[in-house]
């Protein structure tokens, strides 16, 4: 189950109505980073789920360990710095 990002708790707390009425543009723009890190997420599983259960098969435990523990530091970079600039677009900045 994913976490919730700051936006999705924030919706949650004001009954799911934005406090802000966002632009036709900033709309696209948050799509655009959507999409954009979507893509990117895909590509690093893409990347390293193979090299996990190559190693698995080979019966090298700890070595798929520390692969699974790097995809999930990069996956979890990539989605902080996907709401930060989902934030920075809110923001108008």
């Amino acid at each position: 189950m994913p976490l919730k990002s700051a936006w999705e708790l924030a919706l949650e707390r004001t009954g799911g109505q934005s406090t802000t009425k966002l632009t036709d543009a900033q709309k696209a723009k948050l799509a655009e980073l959507d999409k954009r890190y979507t893509a990117k997420i895909a590509q690093e599983e893409l990347t390293l789920k193979p090299k996990i259960a190559e190693a698995r098969d080979a019966g090298e435990d700890e070595q798929a360990q520390k692969l699974e523990e790097q995809l999930q530091t990069v996956l979890s970079r990539l989605r902080r710095k996907l709401e930060s600039e989902k934030e920075a677009v809110r923001k108008g900045s």
